[in-house]
């Protein structure tokens, strides 16, 4: 399917290098770190894994465990196929190796633009969905008409200061805000490293309350195939696509990682790793997730995480459980905003100098940054809700439309017919069932539907 990996031909049909083996040579290259496979297996497995692994069970209860699974694993194949596209560009221009470089490359200044606002738009929606998980946790949700109560809520009662609108604002402010006006990304290697702790344990604590759940007798196996009996279209089925695409859109990470390496042709391999890593834990934490809650599984499945789980687990578990991870987005949170602020910077005040060194426009941007996230973290009911909209849009863009639209216009005249192949299939399935889900979530609406099981309104 691709060129070789150090060699390639230019228009010209002079043999040109296209991933060279450090980042000292080729066109453009950065100045190359001494990171191993390893490390970069690590870095972008941390890109892929965040809050849409919380709506993978929910997921999988809308299509069944086998579409599900074949699902994840189609989108993790086009995803490798969509970066290895993305690395086979790279290089070319001269400028720094970026997405954006390479959109810029094939489609001029407009392209860079139209990335920058997708990165921008996906980064928002993704942030939006950690503080509503943050809500659920902390507070608690309402979902297909159940009330599934928080943490502070089971341990106090309803009460004032337990409200979500107030929970949601103080987290913001005394715990997020501080950290996300630190200024550099290296500062926040600590608590990223604390993150990704927590999220490991957060995957023994799951596989802990499944295997108490399956011995105690408590759950029963998980359907196989979709019940179209709770579906008001098929078309329904397509709502879960979008989800998924956005649990494996990391792209706009790659080049940054792939700097990091000593050898930048061994990204390819730690792609390929990563995303079988990542599809295979997916797929275990949908398949524990709609073991243990079935159909009452909600978009959060750490909403379901209470006293009406009905699975026979210790409180305390799902306690922990649920706060682990939400702790865990709360220190992640920072470094995807550092991504969002920059994006916007440079669409709002392109050309003005380093935002870092901008003291009154940086901590501007950012408080406005802060206070639109927290209004669409209210107005926004559910996680499923942004996942459908993000995924079907922006994200998929990101994933597959962009980099498919790099083959095509082949600006360097180094793709295959099949490679174009590929691409056209790519970019066509992406606009199908985009567009079939988007149409059927405006159905839902319209017809006052409970869209993907849960409802559209707290």
């Amino acid at each position: 399917m691709t060129l070789p990996a150090s060699t390639g031909k230019s228009a010209a049909g002079v043999d040109e290098p296209l991933l060279p083996e450090s980042s000292g040579g080729g066109h453009g290259a950065a100045l190359g770190g001494g990171a191993s496979v390893c490390g970069a297996v690590f870095n972008v497995s941390t890109s892929i894994i965040g809050a849409g692994i919380m709506s993978i069970p929910a997921a999988m209860r809308v299509l069944g465990v086998v579409p599900a699974l074949l699902l994840i694993a189609a989108v993790a194949a086009l995803s490798d196929a969509s970066v290895e596209f993305m690395l086979r560009y790279t290089g070319w221009d001269s400028g720094h190796p970026s997405y954006a470089g390479i959109m810029g490359d094939a489609f001029g200044r407009a392209g860079a633009k139209a990335l920058n606002v997708c990165i921008a738009f996906t980064t928002t929606g993704t942030l939006v969905v950690y503080l509503i998980i943050i809500g659920d946790v902390m507070s608690g949700s309402v979902g297909a008409g159940d009330e599934h109560a928080g943490v502070l809520r089971e341990l106090f009662g309803p009460q004032w200061w337990t409200a979500r609108e107030l929970v949601i604002l103080v987290t913001a402010v005394v715990v997020l805000l501080p950290l996300v006006l630190r200024r550099r990304v290296d500062s926040l290697k600590f608590t990223s490293a604390v993150s990704i702790l927590l999220a490991v344990v957060f995957m023994l604590v799951s596989l802990g309350i499944a295997v108490y759940a399956l011995f105690s007798g408590t759950v029963k196996m998980p359907r196989m195939v979709p019940d179209f009996s709770r579906l008001s279209s098929p078309f329904e089925l397509f709502t879960a696509v979008p989800v998924i695409v956005v649990a494996f859109t990391f792209h706009f990470n790659v080049h940054p990682i792939r700097a990091e390496l000593s050898k930048t042709s061994d990204m390819k391999a730690a792609v390929c790793i990563s995303l079988v890593l990542c599809a295979v834990i997916y797929a275990v934490v949908g398949f524990f997730g709609f073991l243990l809650f079935g159909n009452a599984t909600m978009a959060d499945v750490l909403a379901n995480f209470d006293r009406s789980s009905g699975v026979g687990v210790p409180q305390a578990l799902n306690d922990a459980a649920r706060l682990i991870y939400a702790l865990h987005l709360v220190l992640v949170f920072p470094l995807l905003h550092f991504s969002l602020r920059v994006n916007v910077d440079e669409l709002l005040f392109p050309g003005r100098r380093p935002l870092a060194t901008d003291t009154r426009r940086f901590v501007t941007l950012t408080a406005v940054l802060m206070a639109v996230l927290y209004a669409l973290a209210i107005a926004i009911p559910s996680i499923w809700t942004l996942f459908e909209f993000c995924g079907s849009t922006f994200a998929v863009c990101i994933s597959l439309i962009f980099p498919g639209a790099i083959v095509l216009k082949d600006a360097h005249g180094i793709a295959k017919r099949k490679d174009k192949a590929l691409a056209a299939t790519m970019i066509t399935l992406a606009v199908i069932t985009s567009s079939i889900a988007i149409a059927s979530n405006i159905m839902s609406s319209i017809n006052g539907k409970v869209e993907g099981g849960h409802a559209t309104a707290r």
